[in-house]
């Protein structure tokens, strides 16, 4: 018995003597709280450290993809949704240790004033196989990023925005057409890249942890509650409220007298007060409410510049630009506003967590910013088809005049309303073509083109079937380094005393190769009247029998030091119906043809009836009578030379006169010469051929004489760095082959105002975006292009005509016309009509004579050996 008392008495001992411990230990915190609050302290940093830490080599494991689509893209609200699975997926893909704040995935929308939108994927390094396959196919190219390293600006702004008005309730669903996207393009339309202009929307997307969403519901859930039970007690309070005030009234009291009740407290009305209702949990959750594709997010943005100013109104358009997105919910910037400032993550003590999150790539979303994939589908894919997407600095670069790099295309006009000349990369520009009606400007932005060509030092042949370009272009011509490369040749005039300059298409005096020069004569005679292989055999055949005598004849008098003797392209007459004169001919040149040649001359030739040669002499009988063209090509020399003229960078203006029988043979055979040097430059080194541009006006006008031969050009002359400008009014109108290699190989394409049946064939090229409707109504000098910069088209974009006057005002020089006529006519060898005139009635003589001193030396000779 007293063991057992002496052993209660011990453990009463223990118990009280562990109360008094813990009694004396909780005096002792509580008078020494602060070592508790520093050991609390020093537990939490270093988890925060080694949080950090650990969060630091987390991000530095993530990979970055930019996501470029076609210009036709245009996908489905379920391909996006597919690939906000991926995104959510994606986001889990980190190691076990990484914090939490590291498994996301980052959508990038960025501009600095080079490129419109850019649109970048950020994620961890062991989603990229995931993300890189995407499901909008072949639609999208996806490459590795570059991390983006920016320079400090000196204004910067920043604002992260929070999920405001009903928790519960989704963002309004905003439609694929037009694209959801095209907000955010238009608030970032005028940035300027000079000006360090910078704007940048991040999207986080996060898979949250179940423990997390059952939290929220359960504040959803309680907030509900709470909510109906306030809702309850208000409208009980209204109902005993209601009914005192109609116990108190004066109808209340008649009634009970009438009828004899009594006014005691047991009269009083019995109030039944309202039962609060059951929350209904879907309707208290919303899209809460289900597991499925429910992600938190996380919306920075950032905008910056070197200007004041300019960094808050931009962000001002982005957050008017986040408000298409708003219905019963919507994106608000999170913080307060106290008058005129605003505390939020541009300010102390949020701006440092703001910095740290935008450079490392974390993700710590407030607690509302629940979604579902759905609410943000506008965001998960690039630019689609319906977004009109701005045109900035760095899609096409500004023209600079003098630079011989640039081609100037027009004045753009941008989303702040400033102008500016734009440009292509003149080697890339390879081929263009220009459609409207007359007087639209397409002749006027052509001139333009090559004025600055010209002044940037680039060789060029405009032809002009009207003479209309030549009067309006000498004004901006009158610089010494222009004239010197200036030639003129003016086939439009008609006094005696008018200036001309010449040319011998059979001339062998520039070192021309003799079969090359027989097919480009022929090729071009036989297109001109339309002959080929099946039609007119036989007068092809003559005419290249001829035309071999007289090259022959002309290499002979180059080889002898007398050019001046050469005949011409109007010799093959006589040499077709002046026996003399051919007998001479052949006797005097037997060494210098070929056997088969020779036996065609003297065996077949006789035996052809006489109206086998009409066909022939018909064409070269109309150039002969023509003071002009006689005059143009009935010199021995002429100083007209396109192959040198590419070389040395010439500048050389055509003026043909109309659209006649002779006019189309005379430029039928300049663009077969054209074709013929521009072929030549094969035996000059690729990387040593000089650019060289040639602009056709009218290319009804000149296509209908030498169609093959125009199509040739837009086909061959890439490889030889010739490139080709065409203007025409009606696409429709031109020759079938002209037409498909224009289209085909056009590195530029532009129209401006014409009836809807001409400019559809443009706009279908086009997709119809902008369709022949809106092109139709464009006002003079305004045109839509599509031009090709860095390989990739752009556009195509509104364009409004270069005007001389105001483009190159700087460079007009008016009392310079005189003196740039002259030096034009000097370097094209040109004198004064009657003396070109006399000159070539006079060429038969003189080639005759040649003649006639070679058959009497080759006799001689043959005589002194016969001896």
């Amino acid at each position: 018995m007293t063991s057992a008392v002496s052993l209660l008495t011990s453990q009463d001992e223990q118990v009280a003597g562990a109360l008094t411990g813990l009694v004396k230990a909780l005096l002792w915190l509580v008078t020494h709280w602060w070592v508790l609050a520093l050991a609390v302290c020093g537990v939490w940093g270093a988890g925060v450290s080694v949080g950090r830490r650990l969060a630091r080599r987390a991000s530095a494991e993530r990979m970055a993809l930019e996501l470029v689509p076609s210009r036709h893209f245009d996908p489905s609200l379920e391909e996006i949704f597919r690939r906000g699975v991926q995104l959510a997926r994606a986001s889990t893909s980190m190691p076990w240790w990484a914090p939490r704040c590291t498994r996301t995935v980052q959508v990038r929308l960025r501009s600095d004033g080079s490129t419109p939108l850019c649109y970048r994927i950020e994620g961890p390094a062991g989603a990229q196989r995931l993300l890189s396959i995407t499901p909008f196919g072949p639609n999208v190219t996806v490459t590795r990023a570059r991390p983006i390293t920016d320079e400090p600006r000196r204004h910067t702004v920043r604002a992260e925005f929070i999920l405001r008005g009903s928790p519960v309730s989704p963002l309004r669903e905003v439609p694929l057409d037009p694209d959801p996207l095209q907000p955010l393009a238009d608030a970032v339309s005028d940035l300027r890249a000079e000006l360090g202009d910078l704007a940048e929307v991040r999207l986080d997307v996060q898979r949250a942890p179940k423990w997390a969403l059952r939290l929220r519901r359960i504040h959803l859930m309680g907030a509900a509650r709470r909510s109906e039970h306030r809702e309850t007690q208000r409208a009980a309070r209204l109902v005993r409220k209601d009914a005192t005030r109609i116990e108190d009234s004066f109808s209340w009291h008649l009634q009970q007298l009438v009828s004899g009740s009594k006014t005691g407290g047991g009269g009083r009305r019995l109030v039944m007060p309202p039962v609060p209702r059951r929350v209904d949990r879907s309707e208290a959750l919303g899209k809460l409410a289900e597991d499925d594709h429910l992600v938190r997010v996380q919306l920075l943005v950032l905008c910056a510049s070197n200007v004041q100013g300019r960094a808050e109104a931009r962000l001002a358009q982005l957050q008017a630009a986040l408000d298409v997105f708003g219905g019963r919910a919507r994106w608000s910037m999170l913080g307060w506003r106290i008058g005129p400032w605003r505390l939020g993550a541009d300010h102390w003590p949020s701006r440092g967590h703001f910095d740290r999150r935008w450079e490392l790539g974390h993700c710590a979303p407030p607690r509302p910013n629940w979604v579902r994939l759905e609410e943000i589908a506008g965001l998960l894919k690039p630019p689609t088809v319906h977004c009109r997407v701005p045109l900035l600095g760095g899609d096409l670069p500004t023209f600079s005049f003098g630079d011989p790099d640039l081609l100037l295309q027009g004045i753009y006009r941008g989303a702040d309303g400033r102008e500016r000349l734009v440009a292509t990369y003149a080697e890339e520009t390879l081929f263009e073509v220009g459609v409207g009606k007359a007087g639209g400007g397409k002749t006027e932005r052509a001139l333009a083109q090559a004025i600055g060509w010209a002044h940037a030092g680039g060789g060029l042949m405009f032809i002009d079937p009207h003479r209309d370009s030549w009067p309006r272009a000498m004004t901006f011509l009158g610089h010494d380094h222009v004239m010197r490369r200036l030639a003129l040749i003016d086939l439009t005039t008609t006094g005696s005393a008018s200036r001309l300059g010449s040319w011998n298409p059979l001339g062998m005096h520039q070192g021309q190769v003799a079969h090359e020069v027989v097919e480009t004569a022929t090729d071009a005679y036989a297109s001109a009247m339309g002959w080929d292989n099946l039609n007119a055999p036989r007068a092809i055949t003559i005419l290249t029998a001829s035309l071999a005598v007289l090259v022959a004849l002309n290499r002979a008098a180059c080889r002898a030091g007398r050019p001046e003797d050469q005949a011409t392209l109007l010799h093959v007459r006589p040499l077709i119906t002046d026996g003399v004169f051919r007998s001479s001919a052949l006797t005097a040149l037997a060494r210098e043809l070929d056997e088969e040649t020779l036996a065609w001359w003297r065996t077949t030739f006789p035996t052809l009836p006489s109206d086998a040669f009409a066909v022939v002499l018909n064409g070269l009988g109309r150039l002969a009578m023509n003071p002009v063209t006689r005059a143009f090509l009935g010199q021995p020399v002429g100083r007209y030379n396109i192959r040198a003229a590419m070389d040395h960078r010439m500048i050389v203006w055509v003026c043909t006169s109309g659209n006649g029988p002779t006019d189309r043979l005379l430029t039928a055979l300049l663009a077969h010469d054209l074709l013929r040097a521009g072929r030549s430059r094969v035996d000059t080194p690729e990387d040593q051929r000089v650019a060289f541009r040639a602009y056709f006006d009218e290319l009804i006008t000149l296509t209908g004489s030498a169609p093959e031969t125009i199509a040739a050009m837009f086909e061959d002359f890439r490889k030889y760095r010739v490139q080709v400008h065409g203007m025409t009014q009606l696409l429709g109108r031109l020759p079938a082959p002209v037409r498909h290699s224009l289209v085909q190989n056009a590195s530029t394409l532009a129209t401006a105002a014409g009836s809807k049946t001409a400019i559809a064939p443009v706009t279908a090229e086009w997709g119809d975006n902008p369709s022949a409707d809106q092109v139709a109504t464009l006002d003079r000098f305004e045109h839509y292009a599509s031009l090709t910069v860095r390989g990739r088209r752009v556009g195509p974009v509104p364009l409004r005509g270069p005007h001389l006057d105001g483009v190159f005002a700087a460079q007009a020089r008016p009392r310079q016309i005189p003196d740039v006529e002259r030096a034009a006519h000097a370097t094209a060898g040109a004198l004064p009509l009657d003396q070109l005139t006399e000159r070539a009635d006079a060429q038969l003589e003189r080639v005759s004579a040649f003649l006639a001193q070679r058959v009497q030396t080759n006799t001689g000779t043959a005589s002194m050996r016969y001896e």
